[in-house]
């Protein structure tokens, strides 16, 4: 007796990670964080891709006086009433970026203690808030970016350099607010939530030393121009650390993360009577080795029916990384999807998404890709080498030749990777 033909679970994936990009909307988990409205001014700052959303949700639930600036990535920008809304580079930084993050610091300078500035922080920030340290440049800035994004380090470790190259993160952008009061929403898009990676923390102390910045560079033998190293050899590039007295009476809240969205697609799974397993909200490591492990767990599950049995959905966030090798398109989640499908081999009954919730995975304005039990046959149909693809760092290339990308435009949110593997029964 064979088994039946598994269904097609195309649809159910597209829908769980609707699910979890809903369920992170700045307009759903803002309003419910707000601060009690000052003595004085009400100066709204912020960077990110969901920067720019938040603040619509700020306008739209404070009937106080507010002014402000936000800086988001190119295509997310919404329309504000009161806040302005101004568009930089992601991955890599640009001018606009650096005009926008000059501009911020002179809304907070000169601020009293009787006023409160607003920071509306997501996943992003990193590239869209870009002040150079005294004696670097903006060409600084890229060149250490793009070798970092090429280096395989993973994002604390990125963000650690970051911070220490900075003029605004680590925590100077909240010490150049002081005496005010600062009261950071966050969307966290990073492994483990830190506070201090989202965005390199610009308004949070940060624990993390130029030493340490300075092993890293070295550690992935990442080429930075002389006057990067030579900064970094001086005491003034040491960030703002917690507990110095410019952040105090500062308050930092979490209002969506990963989990949350994971839990939203988790709900999706079990009204169509798929038992879902959350993996975890931080997996981390190189795209083709975490799909590698995730095609051995979802191998054991539809044969052997350990340690879950199907029909089931194995759901996971994070941040992986990706060491440049080739001349592809590159996206870490579609690296991870085909090295998962190259491992799978063609395994009935296995479907999977892999996908980043703001809709962009790496430089391409794709959020990432589904991979079927005959998507290596249809590759090789088209004369489409799948291995040659993975070692060309080409998973975009490969999957938008069979139609499967995930396109879903910005989304205006950000809560990292979203990975579903749905299993059920193979066929004999």
């Amino acid at each position: 007796m064979t088994a039946p033909t598994p269904p097609d679970r195309r649809p159910l994936l597209r829908r769980m990670f609707e699910a979890a990009i809903a369920a992170a909307q700045p307009a759903l988990c803002l309003p419910p964080h707000l601060p009690p409205k000052p003595k004085g001014r009400t100066i709204v700052i912020g960077a990110g891709k969901a920067s720019a959303e938040m603040a619509r949700a700020l306008e739209q639930h404070w009937d106080g006086p507010l002014e402000g600036l936000v800086v988001t990535r190119y295509g997310y920008e919404v329309p504000c009433e009161r806040i302005e809304i101004v568009q930089a580079a992601h991955p890599v930084p640009d001018a606009a970026g650096l005009r926008a993050t000059e501009r911020i610091r002179a809304l907070v300078t000169g601020l009293g203690a009787d006023d409160l500035v607003i920071a509306l922080i997501s996943g992003g920030g990193s590239s869209l808030l870009v002040g150079p340290a005294p004696g670097l440049t903006l060409a600084d800035k890229q060149a250490v970016n793009k070798a970092l994004l090429a280096s395989g380090a993973s994002i604390s470790e990125m963000n650690c350099v970051r911070r220490h190259l900075s003029a605004v993160k680590g925590g100077r952008l909240a010490a150049a607010c002081h005496p005010a009061r600062v009261h950071t929403l966050l969307i966290s898009d990073v492994p483990g939530d830190n506070p201090m990676d989202i965005a390199s923390g610009p308004t949070v102390g940060d624990t993390t030393t130029r030493a340490e910045a300075l092993a890293i560079i070295e550690r992935y033998r990442i080429e930075v121009p002389a006057a990067v190293r030579e900064w970094l050899q001086r005491e003034e590039s040491e960030s703002v650390k917690p507990g110095d007295e410019r952040l105090q009476g500062h308050e930092v809240r979490m209002i969506t993360a990963p989990q949350m969205a994971l839990e939203a697609a988790a709900q999706v799974a079990r009204e169509a009577g798929v038992t879902p397993y959350i993996l975890g909200d931080s997996l981390e490591g190189e795209a083709r080795d975490v799909g590698k492990v995730l095609a051995g767990i979802a191998r054991q599950v539809a044969i052997q029916g350990q340690p879950v049995a199907a029909p089931c959905v194995l759901l996971s966030g994070g941040e992986t990384t990706v060491t440049l090798r080739g001349q592809g398109r590159g996206g870490r989640n579609v690296e991870c999807l085909l090295s998962m499908a190259v491992a799978l081999d063609g395994l009935s009954g296995v479907h999977a998404l892999a996908g980043d919730t703001d809709g962009v995975d790496g430089v391409e304005e794709i959020a990432g890709a589904i991979a079927t039990p005959d998507t290596l046959a249809r590759a090789w149909a088209q004369g489409i080498n799948p291995r040659a693809s993975l070692d060309n760092n080409d998973g975009h290339g490969f999957f938008q030749a069979l139609g499967d990308s995930v396109v879903t435009g910005p989304t205006l949110t950000n809560v990292n990777d979203f990975r579903a593997i749905v299993i059920d029964q193979p066929a004999a």
